[in-house]
């Protein structure tokens, strides 16, 4: 094995550099909202709060965790993220599919209906009118069904699966195994990587989404914590600007975002490192040997 040679030593030593300094910018916010979450009023308005909490206040945290409400709406946060994701996965997964065949008749229009839909929306009016009509308000269909399908998913999906070998589906179809078997029992063990990253993105999504639910659903008890935490800070903020706050809702005044940011991305933060791991495993090991 040949040594490196100064230029190869100076190169990954100026990466090593460039590379920390990406590291720390990017963490830098995530330990900038943690420390204000943990700060007091006072040392926040004053832009005191940096890497490290000062005037330590746990105020706001404890106001939202023993609120029930909060619980039931983060219990309904996870529920329709749960089902959500799997309505969009499942959806995206065979549509995807379908678009990879290339001898597929009527595969160009079906291509141009997803892409049509990427530049042009019936609008939130007519959306409204349509889920109500549907029957779907105050139900978690109505979180689910208008974005089941993300274009750009599909697409990547659908890239990934034209990228499969067509001589195992082949050999799978001579074997005597139906579409959906070859789907179930081949591609879909092959795309392990692929539809991890799918999951990790809708589910993100549907986490964080708060507009759909703010639209249609009527009853606080079936919000999710994202409109409720959203509520909170609207009040708090009120509240602080009519002069009226106590001390208590002037800390959660000060301190209401960051909090909210901590509670909401805690969990997404949590199940990150458990998914990312497909990201780099070798998807087509094994398959196909030449």
């Amino acid at each position: 094995m040949n040594r490196p040679t100064r230029g190869d030593r100076v190169f990954q030593g100026v990466n090593a550099v460039i590379l920390t300094l990406v590291v720390l910018v990017t963490l830098y916010p995530f330990v900038n909202i943690i420390a204000r979450s943990l700060s007091g009023e006072r040392q926040i308005r004053a832009g005191e709060v940096t890497l490290w909490p000062k005037g330590f206040d746990l105020t706001t945290y404890d106001i939202v965790l023993r609120d029930a409400m909060f619980w039931r709406n983060y219990a309904n946060t996870v529920f329709y993220t749960v089902v959500s994701t799997v309505v969009a996965m499942v959806l995206t997964t065979c549509y995807a599919y379908v678009l990879s065949k290339r001898n597929l008749r009527g595969r160009g229009v079906l291509v141009g209906v997803a892409v049509f839909t990427m530049f042009f929306t019936g609008g939130l009016i007519p959306n409204y009118v349509l889920v109500t009509s549907l029957g779907l308000k105050n139900s978690v269909w109505a979180i689910a069904l208008p974005n089941a399908i993300s274009v750009f998913n599909l697409l990547v999906m659908k890239a990934f699966f034209e990228s499969l070998p067509t001589e195992l589906e082949e050999a799978a179809e001579i074997d005597g195994l139906s579409t959906y078997g070859i789907l179930l029992r081949i591609v879909l063990p092959l795309s392990k990587a692929v539809i991890a990253t799918m999951v990790l993105f809708y589910s993100v999504s549907f986490w964080n989404s708060w507009f759909s639910a703010y639209l249609y659903m009527d009853r606080t008890e079936l919000m999710p914590v994202t409109v409720y935490l959203r509520n909170l800070i609207s009040g708090a903020t009120t509240g602080g600007n009519a002069g009226a706050a106590t001390e208590q809702l002037s800390q959660v005044g000060a301190n209401i975002q960051a909090v909210t940011i901590v509670l909401t991305a805690l969990p997404i933060l949590c199940v990150y490192p458990f998914v990312q791991r497909y990201f780099v495993s070798g998807v087509m090991l094994g398959a196909v040997k030449g």
